[in-house]
């Protein structure tokens, strides 16, 4: 699906038409340049290359410096592509015009980092047993993981502490409530994951 990469500015909240007060999330998206022009003849699908975000040159390898150099345009930072219905060609500047108001788009990013969490954060367990008559250090404990002499193992999937976020997520059919070409912002309602500075993917 056509689309643009962007960069997460924070959450604010707007009054709607009839008065109600609706959170959104702000969204520097675009200018993107068009690197490489992806064909069916050549490389099997059609699709665009999309840069955004500078970056400097000394931090750029050879082989995407020529890449850059070939579409005319600076070291870019972050990359993605994109299928898009128009033509376009190498060099070319797609901005947030992209977008209107009242259209839907999914918005894809990397959601914050929690480090090692245990099963109540990770998972949304109560905690074991009560929290007196004797009970020592049991009270965030996952409870029994699996059975002793049969099976004898502990299940693949089984819901314990470990790493909590840094994942890909995807937020689908989130509003356009407003598109600011002049700032390339555009306002989404609701929330998308990851910090804010982030690096998401809007698509239509």
């Amino acid at each position: 699906m056509p689309g643009l990469i962007g960069k997460k500015i924070g959450m604010t909240s707007v009054f709607s038409a009839d008065g109600k007060n609706v959170p959104c999330t702000v969204i520097e998206a675009g200018p993107c340049v068009v690197t490489q022009v992806k064909t069916v003849e050549k490389d099997g699908y059609a699709a665009l290359q999309l840069a955004f975000g500078d970056k400097k040159e000394k931090n750029t390898t050879k082989a995407m410096q020529g890449v850059f150099k070939k579409a005319g345009t600076t070291p870019k930072a972050h990359l993605a592509e994109f299928k898009f219905d128009e033509e376009h060609n190498l060099g070319d500047v797609i901005t947030v015009e992209l977008f209107s108001d009242n259209d839907f788009v999914d918005v894809v990013g990397t959601s914050k980092g929690k480090g090692f969490q245990g099963v109540m954060k990770r998972h949304g367990f109560g905690g074991v047993g009560q929290a007196t008559h004797g009970q020592d250090d049991r009270a965030r404990k996952p409870g029994s993981i699996g059975a002793c002499s049969y099976p004898a193992k502990v299940f693949k999937g089984m819901r314990m502490g470990g790493h909590m976020g840094s994942e890909r997520v995807t937020t689908q059919n989130l509003k356009v409530l407003k598109v600011i070409p002049e700032h390339n912002l555009i306002l989404v309602k609701g929330s998308v994951a990851g910090c804010n500075g982030s690096t998401v993917l809007i698509q239509k």
